[in-house]
């Protein structure tokens, strides 16, 4: 079930709570937790309903802007196909973002290195998760095709490979590509595998970025800021000055900071702006976020 980042965004804030969609068949159950970019999104209900019966109150509930632009929006791709109405809540964070961000002990590390050798031993095409990872690490924020190619594999096979290693907390997704977590990390350097570069920044704990597009996440993450926390540290009209970051990324980076009780340095009237430079320190990433006056 395909939701845009401003619909997520606002099941999180508990202003949407409903979604219609046009299915032959619902694709979706009750109780269904869907991971998205803002958490755990749960469906709370599935229920078939006429067209007629909606209401302006239905509009509101779903974030239309008014009852004709629910409707012609239901009309718009399968007209024919029966409506249904799905209730939807925000039920917390993913739990894979805790998880990639505990670097796991020597026990934990054992598990996930024999899980790892089990997926190379069951793949018909040979050992892939070392060098899937190694990858990774090398190419951050790089396209799954790109990467794909680069290892000889197909692009949606090559994806269904990344899954699984995020299911257990090994990478982390990017609006284009990935990048290693800390969890990863800690893997690759148990084994003693030779990183391209060891010091490159992973996944720091904290809050993570909003969808912004791709040019932004990537002039973002080229000056290090990975996290929302990393976010605050600037002035509005430093991210702004990005190559890449416009309109659409500033709105979003917005509401997610406002959500998350976050500001922009010169929104508290704080001390001059510092420079942006690229790879900010982790030391620096983990200051306390500033909260609001």
């Amino acid at each position: 079930m395909q939701m845009r980042p401003a619909e997520l965004a606002a099941i999180r804030a508990g202003e949407i709570d409903v979604a219609f969609r046009r299915w032959e068949l619902p694709r979706v159950r009750v109780g269904t937790r869907m991971r998205t970019a803002v958490g755990l999104v749960e469906v709370t209900s599935v229920d078939r309903v006429p067209v007629r019966s909606l209401t302006a109150a239905d509009a509101r509930r779903a974030g239309a802007v008014s009852l004709a632009a629910l409707r012609q929006g239901l009309d718009r791709v399968h007209p024919d196909r029966p409506v249904y109405r799905i209730g939807l809540r925000y039920a917390g964070a993913d739990p894979r973002h805790a998880l990639r961000e505990a670097v796991p002990d020597a026990a934990e590390i054992d598990a996930i290195v024999a899980w790892l050798d089990r997926l190379d031993r069951a793949s018909p095409t040979g050992p892939w998760t070392r060098a899937t990872l190694l990858l990774i690490d090398e190419l951050p924020a790089t396209r799954a095709p790109d990467l794909a190619q680069r290892l000889g594999r197909d692009t949606p096979a090559f994806k269904q490979n990344v899954r699984k290693l995020k299911e257990r907390g090994l990478t982390e997704s990017l609006d284009i590509g990935y990048r290693l977590s800390a969890r990863g990390a800690a893997v690759l350097d148990h084994e003693g595998h030779p990183r391209s570069n060891p010091g490159r920044p992973v996944g720091e704990p904290g809050i993570p970025m909003p969808h912004l597009g791709a040019a932004a996440t990537r002039a973002l993450a080229a000056h290090g800021v990975v996290r929302l926390e990393q976010v605050a540290e600037l002035t509005e009209g430093e991210v702004r000055a990005l190559h890449g970051v416009g309109p659409y990324a500033l709105r979003h980076l917005r509401a997610a900071m406002d959500a998350a009780g976050l500001a922009y340095r010169d929104d508290l009237g704080t001390s001059p702006p510092a420079t942006v430079t690229p790879q900010m320190s982790r030391t620096s990433a983990r200051k306390p976020p500033p909260t609001r006056a």
